[in-house]
C-alpha cells in the first residue's frame, strides 16, 4: 500500500487517523479489512459520486473480501432533510448491518453529515468511515465528528457528535470536481489561515494556483487544514469553547444559505462561508477590532481564487436584514438569546465574542444590503 500523509485525531478511546493522498480509494478495502476483517459495510452515497467513483470503491472492497450494500440518495443540500434521513436509516436497517459493522459515508459534506448522523442513531450507534470526495469534506466536514441534517429553522440544527473510525481522503478524486465545487472547498482551506495561522494564509496567497492545480501543494494544504482542525477538536470535541472558532464566517454564511433555501444553483456552502468570512472581518473592522485594510486583503485573495465575497453576488438576493437576523438567531452558537460571533483582530487572530449587540449586527447588515441593492440596480 502507499504511504499517505497521516493526521491523528487524538480523542482517547475514540481516536482515529485521517489518511491523505492519491490512490486511497483503491486501497480502501485493505485498510478497512485491517480495522475489522469480518465487518459488513453499508455505503451511503449520492448519484453523482456513484457514477464517478462507486465502481472503484466496490472493486476495492470486493478484492478485500468485504460484503457491502449501497444506499443511494439524490445529490445536493436538499438531501440533508428529515425525509432523506429516514430513508437512509430504514435503508441501513434493511441491510441488516449490525453495530460492529461499518457505515461508509462516500461523498461530499452532505453525505458525510447525513450518513454520519444515521450511523449515530441506527441501533443506538454504529461505527462509520468517512471517504470524502470533495475538497470541503476532506478539509472540514469529514473531520471532528459533527453530523446532522437541516431544519426549515436553519442549517445543521438536528444532529449528533459521532466520531468516525477512519477518514480516507483520496486527493486524486478531487480532479473530478467542478471548478465551482473545488473553489467552494478552498474557502474552508483559507479559513484555517484566518483563524489562527497567519503564515499559512500568506503561503496560500502565494501558492493558491498550485493548490488548485493539484500535486504536493494541494496535499500540503489539505494536511495543514486537517492538522489544524484535529488539534482544536482534540481540545474541545463537543464545541463548549475553542472549537467554535472553526465557525469563522459560518454565522453569516449559514444565514445566507437559509435565505436562498439551500438552493445550490444560487449558493453552495463554501461560497456562503467565503462571503461570511469577509462579512465577519468587515464587522470586526467596523467595531475597531482590526484595520480597515484587512477585510480588503482577505476579500481580494478569495476573489482572486474565484470565490464570491459580497452579498450582491448571490443570485436572487438574500432577503432583508430582519430575515437574515432571524436566521442568525437560530444559529447553534446562540446562548441564552445572546449572539455569539467569531470576530478577529487580524489575520490569524480570531476570537469568540459571546455577547454581540444584535442591533449593531442588524445595522451592519442593513448597510451591506443597501450597498448590494445599488450594485445590482
Amino acid at each position: 500500500m502507499s504511504t499517505p500523509i497521516t493526521v491523528p485525531v487524538v480523542l482517547g478511546a475514540r481516536s482515529y487517523e485521517i489518511l491523505i493522498g492519491p490512490g486511497l480509494l483503491a486501497e480502501a478495502g485493505a485498510r478497512i479489512a485491517a480495522l475489522a476483517p469480518q465487518a459488513r459495510l453499508a455505503i451511503v452515497t449520492d448519484e453523482n459520486v456513484a457514477a464517478l467513483h462507486l465502481a472503484a470503491l466496490t472493486a476495492s472492497l470486493d478484492k478485500a473480501g468485504l460484503a457491502h450494500q449501497t444506499i443511494m440518495v439524490k445529490p445536493g443540500e436538499a438531501s440533508k432533510s428529515y425525509a432523506t434521513f429516514a430513508e437512509v436509516c430504514d435503508g441501513l436497517l434493511a441491510t441488516k448491518v449490525e453495530r460492529g459493522d461499518f457505515v461508509i459515508a462516500f461523498g461530499g459534506g452532505v453525505i458525510g453529515d447525513l450518513a454520519g448522523f444515521a450511523a449515530a442513531v441506527v441501533r443506538r450507534g454504529m461505527r462509520f468511515i468517512q471517504v470524502p470526495t470533495s475538497l470541503l469534506a476532506q478539509v472540514d466536514s469529514s473531520v471532528g465528528g459533527k453530523t446532522g441534517i437541516n431544519s426549515h429553522h436553519g442549517k445543521n440544527l438536528v444532529g449528533a457528535f459521532h466520531q468516525p473510525s477512519l477518514v480516507l481522503a483520496d486527493t486524486s478524486v478531487l480532479d473530478t470536481l467542478s471548478t465551482r465545487e473545488f473553489r467552494a472547498g478552498y474557502a474552508e482551506v483559507a479559513k484555517y489561515g484566518l483563524i489562527n495561522d497567519a503564515p499559512f494564509f500568506r503561503w496560500l496567497e502565494k501558492n493558491w494556483p498550485d493548490v488548485m492545480a493539484g500535486g504536493k501543494a494541494r496535499e500540503k494544504a489539505i494536511a495543514v487544514s486537517c492538522r489544524s482542525k484535529a488539534s482544536i477538536v482534540a481540545r474541545d470535541e463537543t464545541e463548549t469553547g475553542e472549537r467554535a472558532l472553526l465557525n469563522l464566517g459560518h454565522t453569516f454564511g449559514h444565514a445566507l444559505e437559509a435565505l436562498t433555501g439551500y438552493d445550490a444553483q444560487r449558493l453552495v456552502h463554501g461560497e456562503g462561508v467565503s462571503i461570511g468570512m469577509v462579512l465577519a472581518y468587515e464587522f470586526s473592522a467596523r467595531l475597531g477590532l482590526c484595520s480597515q485594510e484587512t477585510p480588503s486583503r482577505i476579500a481580494g485573495h478569495l476573489a482572486e481564487a474565484g470565490l464570491p465575497t459580497r452579498i450582491d453576488q448571490v443570485p436572487g438576493g438574500v432577503g432583508t436584514a430582519v430575515e437574515l437576523m432571524n436566521a442568525i438567531t437560530q444559529d447553534k452558537k446562540v446562548k441564552r438569546g445572546k449572539l455569539t460571533f467569531i470576530l478577529t483582530r487580524g489575520i490569524g487572530e480570531s476570537f469568540i465574542a459571546n455577547d454581540v449587540d444584535p442591533a449593531a449586527v442588524t445595522e451592519f447588515l442593513e448597510e451591506k444590503l443597501a450597498v448590494a441593492q445599488k450594485v445590482s440596480a
